[in-house]
């Protein structure tokens, strides 16, 4: 193995094990505690830990076991490879983290439930964030999306993944005996999509902005001088009229969308503007194209 290799493999387990310790702390020391099952592999985990008493990194790392076998028959090698790097890393700092709070007499936090689910889900979602940085995954469920996704492909990953957390919500208030325990696990899981989407995509969220008028250049060249962002001016011609005509294109910050719209609105309060939330803007003024390994 080059250095270079070595490098970004001995940085890929840093984040590895960064993001795995905050996801031990998330479950070792708020959500399990406060009978929270939060989706997921780790939420089918924390449930059977409740029941049989098994540490919840192990229970994790044996459901996954069966899920990598199938990930290296259909999903591939290199796929399966860094998902068990990163999968073994994580059961690993889950058992850890309990392990040092048995020993240091920690018990977990037992205030507010909603606060702990609060906690949880962000820690969980910064640790996924760091994790997937390095292009590799956990694991569990997103195998599960991976393979449905080849067999059912007109569904969205979104889609799965909710019905399968769903699952493990519902199995939660039955276990615990408490539908608290169902909604404050909600609350974690949306507080963990939200951070993970603010970690990874955070900076690099804005809008995409089409814009339609008589006076597509003037607005170009305003938007360029006045906003300080790059246009594209594209060519289309009306279906009714069959006028042709320059389409205004360009891509801006949240906090840009505001002056856009002062800029078109001045200049033509007639032009007819779509705008389209981006999750993600690479190039030119934004975040470098880096591909995933």
């Amino acid at each position: 193995m080059n250095t270079n290799k070595m490098k970004t493999l001995l940085l890929d387990v840093l984040f590895d094990f960064a993001g795995s310790l905050l996801i031990g702390i998330s479950v070792n020391f708020f959500t399990a505690p406060n009978h929270m099952a939060p989706g997921g592999v780790t939420g089918i985990a924390t449930l059977l830990n409740y029941i049989f008493g098994i540490p919840i990194g192990t229970m994790s790392f044996l459901i996954n076991v069966p899920l990598m076998i199938v990930a290296f028959m259909y999903l591939g090698r290199h796929f399966s490879i860094y998902t068990l790097k990163s999968m073994t890393i994580l059961s690993l700092s889950v058992d850890l983290v309990a392990k040092v709070m048995e020993l240091t007499n920690q018990v977990g936090y037992n205030g507010d439930p909603l606060l702990a689910a609060l906690m949880g889900g962000v820690l969980t979602g910064c640790g996924l964030a760091l994790v997937f940085m390095r292009g590799s995954t956990t694991g569990g469920l997103d195998i599960v999306m991976r393979l449905l996704k080849r067999k059912f492909p007109h569904m969205s990953a979104g889609h799965l993944l909710f019905m399968a957390d769903a699952c493990v919500l519902i199995s939660s208030i039955i276990i615990y005996g408490n539908i608290e325990s169902g909604l404050c696990g909600l609350v974690c899981i949306f507080a963990n999509s939200k951070m993970l989407d603010a970690v990874l995509y955070g900076g690099d969220k804005g809008k995409s902005i089409m814009i339609v008028s008589e006076k597509a250049l003037e607005i170009a060249k305003a938007i360029n001088n006045d906003v300080r962002r790059g246009v594209t001016l594209l060519n289309g011609q009306g279906a009714y009229s069959e006028q042709e005509r320059k389409i205004v294109l360009c891509a801006v910050r949240d906090n840009q969308y505001p002056a856009v719209k002062r800029v078109v609105h001045g200049i033509d309060p007639n032009a007819f503007i779509i705008v389209n939330t981006a999750s993600e803007i690479l190039g030119t003024g934004f975040r470098p194209i880096e591909l995933d390994k």
